[in-house]
C-alpha cells in the first residue's frame, strides 16, 4: 500500500505545531483498493533506518522513510493476524541513528490518553483538587506496559513536547496531544522511570520556543540547574499513624502550640565544609532532639519548595509541587517529617501563593501569554518583589494553587500552612500609589478573586484534612481571618499578630528609663487580642536588613540585654497567643540571620547563652504543663488584668485563667532594671503562692532576685480583690506564681 499521509499533516508536526499528533503517529487502520491494513508511524529525526518490531510474533519488519524529515511508515496486512496486536501496542522501534548506533523505543502514540473529559471538566471549572495525581509526571502502568503519563495545562501555545535526558532534549521527537477546548496536553511515555530529566518544550504564539519546568513536577535538579525529575512519592513507608490518629487534639485551639521556625540550611551546617547544607537525612536526628529538648511541640519549616534563587530563602519558589532538592529527594524530606511526628512534634511549613518569580523556566508566560499571572502589570505584577501576582480569577489558576496546599497535606502529611503575604493578596493598592492600580467592579481596593481563593482553600484544606491548620501572615485589620467563612470570615485557624510583635519590640528596645512613656505599646495589644486567633511571632522577619539579631536589639549593658531578651520571652509566652521563634533566638545569636551560614553554635560555651537557652526550654515546658497558659488563648476568659496602670514603675501584672477558673497563674513583670521589694499585688485568694516561674534564676543567667520559692498572701484588699501579698519583682525579670491551695 502506498501511504495516506498527507504533506499538509506532516509540516505541523516536523515544525512543532501539531496540536494532535496521534492523527499522524502511531497504528491506523488504512484500506486501499479493498484491502486493509494497519499503519504505524514514527516520527524519528536523525535516524537512518527504522524497523518495527512485532513483539507477540516476533516478527521485524523495515520501516520506509515517508518525509526527509524522519518520518516512518510501516503497513502491516491486517489478515496476517498480527494487526490487532499491534494496535494494542505490542510492538517496538528498532532504530540506526546516523553515528551507527542502534536503539529501541516503544511507541508513545500506541496509548489512548489517560485524562478523561471528566478530569477535564473539573480542571476546567477549577474543581479538581487532587489534580496533582494527574498532571505532572505521573508513573504509570498501561497494558503491562510501564511509563510516565505527561500532562501540562497550555492552552495557547502552538505545540508542546517533552524534553529529556531520554530523548537527549530533542524539541520534535515527543510532541504531546492537546485537548480541546481545555488546553490540556498529554503524552504517555512507556519505558520512562524514576530519575529520569525532563522539562517541556513550549511552542509559544509566534514561533518562540521555549524550555519550561513542569508546574507540577514533583523534584528538581539542584540549582542552578532547572529541569524536574521523574519520581515516585509513593514509594515512602509512613510510620506516623499515632501521630495522626491525635492530630486533631495536638493542634487544637486549646492545645499548647510553640513554634520553632526553622531554615533548614542554615540552621547548621557541615562543620568540616561550612559551605555545604545538611541533608534532611543529616538534619533528621540533630533538630528533632534539638526541638525534643527545647520543649517545642512544632516546627515550622521556610518555603521547601524549589526555588532557583538561595537568597529568596524559598519566598520565590518556581516548582511549587517540588520539596527543593539542596537537602536531599523528596522521600528524604518525608523521612524528615516522618521523624517529627514520630517524637510528637508537629510540622508547619510556609506556603507562597501570593507571587512568583520571573525566571524564563517558570510560569511567567508560560505558553507565551500571560497565563497564571494578570495581563495587566498594575494587577500581575508585584512592585516591592519585582514578581509576579497570580491571576486568582482563573479557574485553572486557582484549582492549581489550592491543589497545591491539599498535596502538601496529602503527600507528605504536613500539619499545617503558614500563608506568606496574605496582606499583598487583599488589597488591590498593596504597595502601589494611586493609579498604578485597578478598582475591583465595585470601585474598592479589595481583590475580590483572591478573597474568593482564600475561603476556598481553607475551606478545602479544613473539610479534607481535619485536624491541620491553615495560619495567616497578614499584617492590616481585615476583619475575620481566623473566623470561619460561614461567619464571613477567610476562613484561617491562626492568624500572626502583627500589631503585638511590633509594638512589644519598639517597647523593648527603649531604654528602661524611659519606658514608662511607653507603656501604652505594652498594653495595647490586649484591646484588640480576642478578635482573631492569634499567633505572636517573632519570625525571621525580626533579624534580617539591618535590624540585627534580637539580642542585638536589647538596650543596655551585656547584662541588662540578656536580661531585657528574658523578661521579653516570659511575657511573651505568658500573653494570650500561640507562641513562634525563629532559630538562634532562643540561645542568643549575636550576628544577624544570614542564610549562607550556620547559626553561631559555639556561642553555647558562654553561661550567659547558655542560660537564655535553659530559659526558653523551661518556658515551653512551663507553657505545656500548665492550662492556664494554653487552654483560653482566644477569649477574654483566659485573661485578667491585675495592675496595668503603673507606668512609673514600668510593671504588669495579670491572671492567665484555664477553663476551669480556678486554675489561674498570676504574672509579674518589671521591666526595669531596678529590683522592686514589697511589691503590693492583689490576688483573688489568700494561700500560698509558688514561685514556678523566674526570668532572673541563675540558672537562666539571673542574679537569683526572687521570691524564695512562694509568698504567702492575706486577707488584705488590693487592687480590687479580696486578698494580696508583698512579692519581690526582680529586674528586668518575669515571675510566675501559682497558688497552693494544700
Amino acid at each position: 500500500m502506498r501511504t495516506q499521509v498527507s504533506l499538509d499533516a506532516v509540516a505541523p508536526l516536523v515544525h512543532g505545531y501539531h496540536q494532535n499528533p496521534f492523527e499522524v503517529l502511531g497504528p491506523h487502520e488504512v484500506t486501499e483498493d479493498g484491502r486493509r491494513g494497519l499503519a504505524v508511524r514514527a516520527f524519528l529525526p536523525g535516524t537512518q533506518q527504522a524497523w518495527l518490531v512485532d513483539e507477540a510474533h516476533g516478527r521485524r519488519r523495515p520501516m520506509r522513510r515517508i518525509h526527509p524529515s524522519g518520518l516512518y511508515e510501516a503497513i502491516c496486512p491486517a489478515q496476517d493476524g498480527n494487526g490487532q496486536d499491534i494496535a494494542r501496542g505490542k510492538y517496538h522501534f528498532q532504530m540506526t541513528d546516523k553515528h551507527g548506533i542502534e536503539k529501541t523505543m516503544k511507541d508513545p502514540y500506541a496509548f489512548e490518553p489517560l485524562l478523561t473529559d471528566y478530569d477535564l471538566h473539573l480542571l476546567g471549572e477549577g474543581n479538581h483538587w487532587d489534580s496533582y495525581k494527574r498532571l505532572g509526571a505521573q508513573l504509570r502502568e498501561i497494558d503491562g506496559v510501564k511509563g510516565v503519563n505527561f500532562a501540562v495545562w497550555a492552552p495557547n501555545a502552538e505545540g508542546v513536547s517533552v524534553v529529556g535526558d531520554f530523548n537527549e532534549w530533542s524539541t520534535t521527537s515527543h510532541p504531546m496531544r492537546k485537548h480541546i477546548p481545555g488546553g490540556v496536553w498529554e503524552l504517555f511515555v512507556p519505558d520512562m522511570g524514576v530519575g529520569t530529566l525532563y522539562k517541556f518544550a513550549v511552542k509559544q504564539l509566534g514561533g518562540r520556543v521555549v524550555e519550561k519546568c513542569d508546574p507540577y513536577g514533583f523534584a528538581a535538579e539542584v540549582p542552578p540547574r532547572t529541569a524536574n525529575i521523574v519520581t515516585d512519592l509513593n514509594s515512602y513507608t509512613w510510620q506516623d499513624s499515632d501521630w495522626l490518629a491525635e492530630r486533631e487534639k495536638r493542634n487544637g485551639l486549646d492545645a499548647p502550640m510553640s513554634i520553632y521556625e526553622v531554615h533548614l540550611g542554615s540552621w547548621q551546617r557541615d562543620p568540616a565544609d561550612p559551605d555545604r547544607w545538611l541533608s534532611y537525612q543529616e538534619l533528621a536526628p540533630k533538630l528533632v532532639e534539638y526541638c525534643q529538648r527545647m520543649g517545642y511541640t512544632h516546627i515550622e519549616l521556610m518555603p521547601v519548595s524549589e526555588h532557583p534563587f538561595t537568597g529568596s530563602w524559598g519566598y520565590q519558589p518556581v516548582g511549587m509541587f517540588a520539596a527543593t532538592s539542596r537537602y536531599g529527594s523528596p522521600q528524604d524530606l518525608m523521612f524528615l517529617i516522618d521523624q517529627f511526628h514520630q517524637a510528637g512534634i508537629g510540622v508547619f511549613i510556609d506556603w507562597v501563593p501570593a507571587h512568583f518569580p520571573k525566571d524564563d523556566h517558570g510560569l511567567r508566560q508560560f505558553d507565551g501569554s500571560a497565563l497564571y499571572e494578570h495581563e495587566d502589570p498594575r494587577k500581575g505584577e508585584h512592585p516591592d518583589w519585582g514578581t509576579m501576582i497570580y491571576n486568582y480569577g482563573r479557574n485553572e489558576v486557582r484549582n492549581f494553587l489550592i491543589s497545591n496546599a491539599l498535596f502538601w497535606l496529602d503527600k507528605y502529611h504536613i500539619d499545617g500552612l503558614r500563608v506568606d503575604a496574605v496582606a499583598s493578596m487583599l488589597y488591590l493598592d498593596y504597595s502601589r500609589e494611586s493609579g498604578e492600580w485597578v478598582p475591583n467592579m465595585f470601585g474598592g481596593r479589595e481583590n475580590l478573586e483572591a478573597i474568593d481563593f482564600l475561603k476556598k482553600f481553607n475551606e478545602e484544606c479544613h473539610l479534607q484534612h481535619p485536624g491541620t491548620l491553615t495560619i495567616a501572615e497578614e499584617s492590616t485589620a481585615w476583619q475575620g481571618v481566623s473566623r470561619p467563612t460561614y461567619l464571613g470570615g477567610l476562613g484561617f485557624s491562626l492568624k500572626w499578630n502583627m500589631g503585638w510583635m511590633n509594638d512589644t519590640l519598639r517597647y523593648i528596645r527603649h531604654e528602661p528609663i524611659h519606658r514608662k512613656y511607653h507603656h501604652d505599646e505594652l498594653t495595647f495589644s490586649l484591646i484588640y487580642a480576642f478578635t482573631e486567633n492569634f499567633v505572636l511571632p517573632f519570625s525571621h522577619d525580626e533579624v534580617v536588613h539591618g535590624k540585627g539579631s534580637m539580642l542585638d536589639q536589647m538596650p543596655g549593658d551585656m547584662w541588662q540585654r540578656f536580661a531585657n531578651l528574658r523578661c521579653l520571652y516570659g511575657y511573651m509566652w505568658a500573653h494570650p497567643g500561640k507562641k513562634l521563634t525563629f532559630m538562634g533566638s532562643e540561645f542568643g545569636q549575636w550576628n544577624e540571620w544570614n542564610c549562607n551560614a550556620s547559626l553561631q553554635w559555639d556561642l553555647l560555651e558562654w553561661e550567659s547563652h547558655q542560660g537564655l537557652q535553659n530559659y526558653v526550654a523551661h518556658l515551653n515546658n512551663l507553657y505545656t504543663s500548665e492550662p492556664a497558659l494554653h487552654e483560653v488563648d482566644f477569649d477574654g476568659a483566659g485573661f485578667e488584668w491585675v495592675d496595668c496602670h503603673d507606668h512609673e514603675a514600668s510593671t504588669l501584672a495579670f491572671l492567665r485563667k484555664a477553663k476551669d477558673p480556678k486554675d489561674f497563674v498570676l504574672v509579674c513583670i518589671n521591666f526595669t532594671p531596678v529590683p522592686r521589694q514589697g511589691y503590693k499585688i492583689g490576688v483573688p485568694e489568700a494561700c500560698w503562692y509558688e514561685e514556678i516561674s523566674n526570668s532572673d534564676s541563675a540558672y537562666f543567667g539571673g542574679g537569683n532576685v526572687g521570691n524564695d520559692g512562694g509568698i504567702l498572701a492575706s486577707n488584705n484588699e488590693s487592687h480590687g480583690r479580696p486578698a494580696s501579698m508583698e512579692v519581690t519583682l526582680p529586674p528586668l525579670g518575669t515571675v510566675i506564681f501559682k497558688p497552693r491551695r494544700d
